[in-house]
């Protein structure tokens, strides 16, 4: 696991389709695919879509670590 050069929080890289690396926080969230929210989530397979995070959802995804990092 690698750490944030900025701010020391632990995150991980997902791979994009058009292979890019996009750093999360490694603490992953579930989120409801069936509802648009307006948070943004990376899935595993490396896309960026807006949904309602949801500690019930059905899916698992990561919060971009350029939102979240306070630096």
């Amino acid at each position: 696991m690698a750490k944030c050069r900025s701010c020391g929080a632990d995150i991980i890289f997902i791979g994009t389709s058009r292979g890019t690396l996009i750093p999360c926080d490694a603490q992953p969230v579930r989120y409801d695919p069936s509802e648009r929210g307006d948070s943004k989530v990376v899935t595993e397979s490396g896309k960026v879509i807006s949904a309602f995070i949801n500690s019930r959802g059905m899916e698992k995804g990561y919060i971009s670590h350029f939102a979240t990092c306070p630096n």
